[in-house]
This record gives structure tokens, sequence and C-alpha cells, in this order.
């Protein structure tokens, strides 16, 4: 198994930045790729970024290509969320993700990953 735990959240003004954190412990030797998924009141979960584990490819959601930067550091088992230029809309619980299903590709689907987070509550007021 592996256990994450997210820290960084909190409240912002709008385009100030946060930088999220998300510590894995556990089985990380088995981590193929991690994710940020986000949820707001009322909506489903979604797609924020995602990164291979080994070779650090990045894709992002089209809502934050630009602003978010996902990174992760192997050596300390720890994924990043930098979000900068930050709007109201990007209000939610941001959640990391980890796959440790083999794969090559992007997963932009929930059901693609393994692990999860408890959750961190962003918060961007106008």
């Amino acid at each position: 198994q592996v256990q994450l735990v997210e820290s960084g959240g909190g409240l912002v003004q709008a385009e100030g930045s946060l930088r999220l954190s998300c510590a894995a412990s556990g089985r990380t030797s088995t981590m193929y790729s991690a994710g940020w998924f986000r949820q707001a009141p009322g909506q489903e979960r979604e797609f924020v970024a995602t990164v291979s584990w080994t070779e650090g490819r990045a894709a992002y959601a089209d809502s934050v290509r630009g602003r978010f930067t996902i990174s992760r550091d192997i050596a300390v088992n720890t994924v990043f969320l930098q979000m900068n230029s930050l709007k109201p809309e990007d209000t939610a619980v941001y959640y990391c993700a980890v796959r440790i299903r083999w794969t090559t590709n992007f997963h932009i689907s929930e059901y693609d990953y393994d692990y999860w987070g408890q959750g961190t509550q962003v918060t961007v007021s106008s």
C-alpha cells in the first residue's frame, strides 16, 4: 500500500500563488505516476495534472495549463503542485493520487489511480 498526505492548502487572493505538497510513504517503489485532482462543492472530481514518476513528464487540464506546474522529487517521494495566477474558480478540495499499475501513458481519469490522499482545501477570494 501507499499512504499519501497532502499539505499546503489555504486561503489566497485572486492572482496569488500556493504550492501543494503530497508526501508518499509505504510501497513507493511501485509508483508509476502521480496526479492532482480537485473537487468543488456540488461538482464532480476533475483532473488537474499528472506526472510520470520516473521520467517526470507532465500533462495538464486545459483550465490550468500555463498557470499550474506539477513536479516530483523522487528522493523524498513527494509530488508538488505549484499554482500561480489563481482564480476564484480554482477553489476546491485538492487531492493527490498515485498509480501503481504499470503504465507509460498519461491518465486523466480518477479510476486510473490506486491510492488517494485525504485532500487539502484551496480557497481563492476575488
